[in-house]
C-alpha cells in the first residue's frame, strides 16, 4: 500500500435528516484509519437548508451552519471546505445522509435538475481533473453524477429505481450492487457504495465503508 494515503472527507452537518449520516462517516474515518491510511474533514461553510429534529422528525424553527455542525463528528478536527487542496490528498470521500441532497445540492426538492453548492461542485471537479479518487455513500452517488455526468461515471445507490432514472439523466451509469458491494468505476476513479439505501444496521454499513475503501486504495496504488 501506498506509505499513508491520505483522505479527505467531506461532510454536509451532523445527522441523517439534515445533515451527514453518522455511521457512515464515522464507519468510513474507522476504515481509513485501521488500514494505515489518514483523513482530514471538510465542509461548506454554509447555512444548513433546514433543521430537523432527529428524535421527532419534525422541522425546528431555527438556523445552523453546515461547517458547525459537521465540526460534531469530527471533534472540531475540520476545515472549510474553500481550503481544500486536491493536490494534498489521494482519495475524497462523501458519505450520505439528506444533507448530501439538500446541503450540498437541492436534489430533494428539484430532482436531477438541481443546483450543486459552488463549493462541493469545485472540490468534486478538481478532485476529478488530479486524479484524486473519489468514493461516495448511499445517496451522495447523486451529487456525483449530477457533476460528473457526461464523463459517464458509473455509481450506484443500490436498487432504487426511481433515483437510479435521475442519475441516468445525467450522462452517468447507474449500477445495481447489493448492501455491502460496491461500484468500482476505475476509469473514473470513483467508488460507491449503498449503505444506507440499503444497509438495516450498521454493522452492513461498516462492511460496505470498508469495502469502498480499501477498493479506493487499490486505485490510488495504481495511479
Amino acid at each position: 500500500m501506498k506509505k499513508n494515503p491520505k483522505f479527505a472527507i467531506v461532510l454536509s452537518g451532523c445527522g441523517r435528516a439534515d445533515g451527514s449520516e453518522i455511521h457512515e462517516a464515522t464507519c468510513a474515518m474507522l476504515s481509513i484509519d485501521c488500514l494505515g491510511a489518514t483523513y482530514q474533514c471538510f465542509a461548506p461553510n454554509i447555512k444548513q437548508a433546514v433543521v430537523i429534529n432527529h428524535l421527532t422528525g419534525q422541522k425546528m424553527n431555527e438556523e445552523r451552519n453546515v461547517l458547525v455542525e459537521s465540526a460534531r463528528i469530527a471533534r472540531g478536527n475540520i476545515l472549510d471546505l474553500k481550503d481544500y487542496n486536491p493536490s494534498d490528498f489521494d482519495g475524497i470521500v462523501f458519505p450520505g445522509g439528506l444533507g448530501a441532497v439538500t446541503n450540498w445540492c437541492d436534489f430533494s426538492l428539484s430532482g436531477i435538475e438541481c443546483d450543486v453548492d459552488f463549493g462541493v461542485r469545485k472540490a468534486i471537479i478538481q478532485s476529478y481533473d488530479k486524479g484524486v479518487v473519489i468514493g461516495a455513500m448511499c445517496i451522495a452517488p447523486v451529487l456525483i453524477a449530477k457533476v460528473l455526468g457526461s464523463k459517464g461515471v458509473h455509481v450506484t445507490i443500490g436498487n432504487d429505481k426511481n433515483v437510479e432514472a435521475a442519475i441516468v439523466r445525467t450522462g452517468a451509469v447507474a449500477e445495481e450492487k447489493n448492501t455491502t458491494e460496491v461500484c468500482v468505476d476505475e476509469e473514473n476513479k470513483v467508488v460507491t457504495t449503498p449503505a444506507y439505501m440499503l444497509a438495516h444496521s450498521i454493522k452492513e454499513v461498516c462492511e460496505g465503508a470498508d469495502n469502498m475503501i480499501k477498493a479506493m486504495i487499490q486505485l490510488i496504488e495504481k495511479k
